[in-house]
């Protein structure tokens, strides 16, 4: 046994001399994870027990909260609120939705005739009130419309020492850019409802493109559309639409562009009014409009139909859009008054006699508005729709004749020639286009992002 451990030890010690890095590293190793081990669960700090303990007593300042208090008591706050008006308003009901608590205010808004517009007329006026902490009215402000495009009104009620006072005054508009966009499934006005789109921005689309595209039989479901346009705010609040900055219209998978230019630099006079150009500069302002009113519902089309006063089959050589009486009617084109007055199954109708052997015929109008010689300009009112001659409703009868064959008014308008712009105005317009091009861009997110 004894010789056994003997030869262990010499194995053991020839081993070490023989490989003496080997058996150092093996030995710090060990001693690491050992001291390792220790690190983590030896403590940190002494024994909070054999801390010794020391009291520190201070004389605190108390700080003066009087002139605080006192402030604190005088201090007053405004209340700010806004409401629209109703059709069944009354001063009192009025100032009651409005969390407003003042008799003498009521009295005001009745007596005072400025106060009173705000109850006149149509419902639906925004009315922003500023009141105090008791629930008195300190000022009350109101906005509306002009027959100005470029101003509007605003009723200011105010208090002051001497009690409450009112005037009106005139401000301009603040102008900004919306962007929308929207897909056909029924119709335009459904499509540019859905998108909370204004009545007036769909008329305006329907006839920027009028001249390519047919917005009562060419329209397609899947057909998308995404327009730029300004809105008219006062003090923030939109009370009118503006002009269509630009537009796209995607129509059985064509896809249209339109801008607004006007030549930067030469005022805003009658030779330089702007107008409606594709992205590479080719006017939209065709020879002739596609329609004699404005954007409408059309009751017929070219075509053969009953006639409901003759009851028989006959050719309907023209097109009869249906429209309220009173609605304007306008010149297709620039021409000369041929006839205005009565005429047999017409009613009151006007002819007109255009270049190239072209005259158009606007029929059952209510009012003429031109007398016979008389120069007109394309878009220029001729007179007011009406149900005269042989006419079962109001509706304006529309002819196009080209040396006295009836033609369909759309195909002409379609092959009516436009105008390019002037190669001097091409650098503005390009800088413009640019940026037309990623505006379009945005607005075509919004129906995705709707989507999503």
């Amino acid at each position: 046994m004894k010789n056994d451990l003997s030869y262990g030890l010499q194995v053991v010690t020839a081993f070490f001399h023989r490989h003496p890095k080997r058996i150092t590293g093996t030995l710090a190793a060990l001693l690491l994870g050992t001291g390792v081990t220790a690190f983590g669960v030896a403590p940190l700090a002494p024994d909070a027990a054999d801390l010794p303990v020391r009291q520190v007593l201070e004389a605190v300042q108390a700080l003066p909260t009087e002139s605080q208090t006192e402030v604190l008591g005088d201090f007053r706050y405004s209340l700010f609120r806004t409401d629209t008006t109703r059709s069944s308003d009354t001063a009192d009901a009025l100032l009651r939705r409005l969390n407003i608590d003042d008799a003498s205010a009521s009295v005001f808004l009745r007596s005072d005739a400025n106060a009173r517009l705000i109850l006149a007329g149509r419902p639906g006026k925004t009315v922003t009130v500023e009141a105090s902490d008791s629930q008195q009215l300190l000022k009350l402000s109101m906005r509306w419309p002009t027959d100005d495009e470029a101003l509007f009104k605003r009723l200011v009620i105010e208090r002051s020492a001497a009690g409450l006072s009112s005037r009106i005054e005139t401000a301009p508009y603040a102008a900004s850019a919306r962007l929308a966009s929207g897909n056909i499934q029924t119709s335009l006005f459904a499509a540019t409802d859905e998108a909370r789109i204004p009545d007036a921005v769909a008329v305006q689309v329907a006839e920027i493109f009028s001249g390519d595209i047919d917005f009562r039989r060419d329209l397609r479901k899947g057909d998308r559309f995404n327009v730029v346009y300004e809105t008219l705010e006062a003090d923030g609040e939109a009370l009118r639409t503006g002009r269509v900055l630009s537009a796209e219209f995607v129509n059985a998978s064509k896809t249209y562009q339109a801008m607004w230019f006007q030549t930067p630099g030469q005022g805003a006079g009658a030779q330089n009014k702007g107008g409606y150009y594709t992205l590479d500069g080719q006017s939209l302002r065709r020879v002739y409009l596609s329609s004699p009113v404005e954007f409408s519902r059309v009751s017929s089309g070219f075509s053969m139909r009953f006639h409901p006063i003759l009851q028989k089959w006959r050719a309907h050589l023209g097109t009869d859009f249906a429209a309220a009486t009173g609605t304007p009617a306008r010149t297709v084109g620039d021409g000369v008054v041929e006839f205005a007055g009565m005429q047999n199954g017409y009613g009151n109708v006007v002819f007109i006699k255009h270049r190239n052997g072209h005259e158009t015929v606007y029929a059952h109008l209510s009012k003429i508005s031109v007398q016979r010689g008389q120069n007109v300009s394309q878009g220029q009112t001729i007179g007011l729709v009406g149900a005269t001659g042989w006419a079962t409703g109001p509706h304006l009868h529309f002819e196009f004749r080209v040396n006295g064959v009836h033609q369909d008014p759309m195909t002409i308008a379609k092959q009516s020639e436009t105008i390019a712009l002037s190669a001097a105005a091409m650098p503005a317009f390009r800088e413009l286009a640019a940026g037309v091009k990623s505006q379009l861009q945005a607005a075509a997110t919004i129906t995705q992002t709707r989507a999503e």
